[in-house]
């Protein structure tokens, strides 16, 4: 049987990243990047949360692929590459297998255990595809070998996770995208306004499944930067800002602490904050020219009965 290629093509500096992670705690207004929240434990908390019954993201993008699988397979052609970003467990990418039929599939996700394991099954399941593991950090720079960009490359990131960029960030990934798609194109879901009640309660669930994915970023930050964080001093906090259109998710000292590394510390308050992912939503409209601004051609969308979600096609000449 075939056995999945895998290439860590990501070769972070230990020390910059311990620095960059640093910085962020030191900010004026506490940060810590979302990648943080992707280490194994944190894979699987993810996976956990889309089976909630508040997080609608998931089965209602599914819904669209259902219902909409054959159009959106017409629009990418045959004969692809097909380059699943963010891929954790590959499931919504090998889901479309039998509409989308890609000669080559190559999964890429920042948890290279995680994906490791994944594309094991993946390659058991399809054992005629080409399997190609990407371990990378796409977040600070997309780069890709050129061979796995043959044949045409169509791009997938489904799961609104274009929402965690700002909407001048998301503009830069999506013209990365651009230049690594020709005679391709993006398939990407989109989470779209809605009530701020329905977005508050995806995030901030019934069980605390969001919660300890959010509380596990501090676990992983103790592995990085040798912190002394301890999971029990913070809560999950998240909330809409309706101004700038996205949920936001903090983790909030219930008490002053300090928190220290070598070399350094940060003292927080009670009820001191540190912001840890924002999730921007946005209209069908506004997206659609987001997507011609970073270069590709007119797009086609799919949506669900209530409008709730989008999942775009964008081509490349």
């Amino acid at each position: 049987m075939r056995t999945p290629r895998f290439i860590q093509t990501d070769a972070a500096d230990a020390v910059d990243e311990r620095e960059l992670a640093r910085a962020g705690l030191l900010a004026d207004a506490a940060t810590a990047s979302p990648k943080y929240f992707y280490d194994r434990l944190g894979s699987h908390l993810f996976e956990a949360i889309t089976e909630l019954p508040e997080y609608y993201p998931t089965r209602t993008e599914a819904t669209i692929f259902e219902r909409h699988g054959a159009e959106i397979a017409r629009a990418t052609g045959s004969g692809i590459t097909l380059i699943d970003l963010g891929a954790g467990n590959c499931a919504k990418a090998t889901r479309l297998f039998p509409l989308l039929e890609p000669r080559r599939y190559v999964a890429v996700d920042i948890s290279a255990d995680f994906l490791r394991d994944a594309l094991r099954q993946v390659q058991r399941d399809h054992p005629q595809t080409d399997i190609v593991g990407v371990g990378l950090d796409f977040s600070r720079r997309l780069e890709l070998p050129s061979e796995l960009l043959q044949p045409r490359p169509v791009f997938f990131y489904p799961g609104s996770s274009i929402g965690n960029f700002a909407p001048d960030e998301a503009l830069g990934f999506l013209r990365q995208i651009r230049r690594h798609a020709d005679h391709g194109g993006l398939v990407i879901g989109v989470d779209l306004v809605k009530d701020a009640g329905v977005l508050e309660t995806a995030y901030d669930d019934a069980l605390g499944v969001t919660a300890a994915f959010n509380l596990n970023l501090l676990r992983n930050l103790n592995r990085v930067i040798e912190s002394n964080f301890d999971v029990a001093d913070w809560r999950h906090v998240a909330r809409f800002d309706r101004a700038q259109s996205r949920i936001e998710m903090h983790l909030e000292a219930r008490r002053a602490l300090a928190v220290r590394w070598p070399g350094g510390e940060r003292r927080f308050a009670a009820g001191e904050r540190i912001h840890t992912e924002n999730s921007y939503k946005y209209t069908a409209e506004g997206f659609a020219r987001l997507l011609t601004q970073a270069g590709f051609a007119a797009p086609t969308h799919w949506t669900d009965p209530d409008g709730w979600f989008a999942v775009f096609w964008a081509p490349v000449a």
